[in-house]
């Protein structure tokens, strides 16, 4: 399948999941980001417009940071620091945006591990 056409199923998948997922000061939407070589992951309340907590393997106070890719065992630590950051904030309860990617792999692991970390989905 040609990259233009597999960019646009993508963008369509992204519109149909947030015509549906919008989060609130009480239950944020954690939106998950994976580029080629990084992981994003924040907490957003879409009622005010505001990013509430965030992680990533950009982050300065990430430990490792360097070794940190884009992939399952990144995903699983970026996870745990997420549901960390969230913690930290008193976020309890979350709403999960996959920005479009398939429910496997390292989106899977990342909410697991968030899961894991105490976080409600």
């Amino acid at each position: 399948m040609r990259t233009d056409k597999k960019h646009k199923l993508q963008q369509l998948r992204h519109w149909r999941i947030r015509k549906k997922v919008s989060g609130t000061k009480d239950r944020p939407r954690m939106s998950v980001r994976f580029t080629c070589e990084h992981i994003y992951v924040q907490f957003i309340d879409d009622v005010a417009r505001v990013t509430l907590a965030s992680a990533s393997t950009r982050d300065k106070a990430t430990p490792e940071k360097e070794q940190l890719a884009a992939n399952a065992a990144s995903a699983k630590k970026i996870g745990v620091l997420a549901a960390a950051a969230a913690k930290a904030k008193g976020i309890k309860a979350v709403v999960f945006d996959r920005s479009g990617a398939k429910f496997h792999g390292k989106v899977k692991a990342l909410a697991d591990a968030a899961r894991e970390g105490g976080l409600q989905f």
